[in-house]
């Protein structure tokens, strides 16, 4: 088993009366993608923050790299890289000299910087834009050269703040095929995003609600140990059939997907044959098959019937579930 890199035990802050992050336990192995993912306000980039020493826990431990988050922060911070949702780029130095700038920051020689940028502007294909200036930049490529920045004095973990907000498809993936890169390196990442079909391509996902970790797992084991069985419904009448089914004892959710609904039932309820004749007594046409939920299912069905809190995966060493 992979050492681990992140651990996070009975983490909590809070602002006032707010609990921005609740009693969040949970590792991160080196070598692995970690994503949290939920809505905003989740806590997810406050639980960053709190990785990366740039705030202080109300309660709560957290080591990275092997090192107090709290008491040896500035080894913490010599060993990480952190990308915030809106990095410091300048927008009118050009590429080359923003990562120059950043390279002085971090106190990089000149033998240091010859041999690391030219294989982060070949690895992100950001070479024939090197005299641009940010400004000017896609807001794809911008993202690609705030992570360039980051890279450059080589971290061990890297934390991304939802890099890909408001990033073009293309880019998305171009973006993820340099993060799997740095992965086999054996580099550490950790991100955050709203995108729910994006967590599919983390090792391991944390769902977060309410500043609370729901779920915890790999997202095949999320999809298929899902306690509440799952049908396609596909119907002419989708409004009409979301208002019927939802009235229906035994039924744990009905949204939308696309032209399809998708229905959760519970695990010992009613059959779903049962509902299929209740439709056509209504008039309805509704076909029912059973699939495999997606992520996005999934989360929408745990804070559906409150059941968000248990069956959280596998605990870590020494912690509850």
């Amino acid at each position: 088993m992979n050492p681990k890199v992140v651990q996070i035990r009975n983490l909590s802050r809070k602002f006032g009366d707010l609990t921005a992050v609740d009693g969040l336990t949970l590792d991160v192995a080196r070598g692995e993608i970690f994503g949290l993912v939920g809505p905003d306000g989740a806590g997810k980039t406050t639980t960053l923050r709190l990785l990366c020493g740039l705030m202080d826990p109300t309660e709560g431990e957290v080591s990275v790299a092997g090192f107090d988050v709290a008491r040896q922060v500035n080894e913490v911070k010599d060993r990480i890289g952190y990308m915030a949702q809106r990095f410091g780029l300048y927008a009118d130095l050009s590429v080359d000299e923003n990562m120059n700038f950043y390279a002085d920051l971090f106190g990089l020689t000149r033998p240091e910087r010859q041999e690391l940028l030219p294989g982060l502007l070949k690895m992100t294909r950001m070479e024939p834009f090197r005299k641009r200036a940010a400004g000017k930049l896609s807001g794809g490529m911008k993202q690609k050269l705030a992570l360039m920045c980051t890279l450059l004095h080589r971290p061990e973990v890297l934390f991304l703040d939802e890099p890909t907000t408001g990033v073009d498809p293309v880019s998305r993936r171009d973006f993820w095929a340099i993060l799997y890169e740095l992965v086999k390196e054996g580099m550490t990442v950790v991100v955050t995003t709203a995108y729910l079909d994006e967590a599919e391509r983390c090792n391991r996902v944390g769902l977060m609600h309410r500043g609370k970790l729901i779920r915890c797992d790999t997202p095949d084991a999320l999809k298929n140990q899902l306690e509440y069985p799952c049908f396609e419904v596909r119907t002419g009448s989708p409004r009409r059939a979301t208002e019927l089914l939802r009235g229906l004892p035994g039924v744990v959710s009905v949204e939308p997907a696309g032209a399809v609904l998708h229905l959760f039932l519970e695990q010992d309820g009613v059959p779903v044959e049962s509902l299929s004749r209740r439709c056509s007594e209504e008039g309805l046409d509704a076909s029912f098959d059973p699939i495999t939920p997606s992520l996005e299912d999934v989360f929408i069905a745990l804070v559906r019937t409150g059941t968000a809190g248990r069956g959280s995966g596998p605990a870590p060493d020494g912690a509850k579930a």
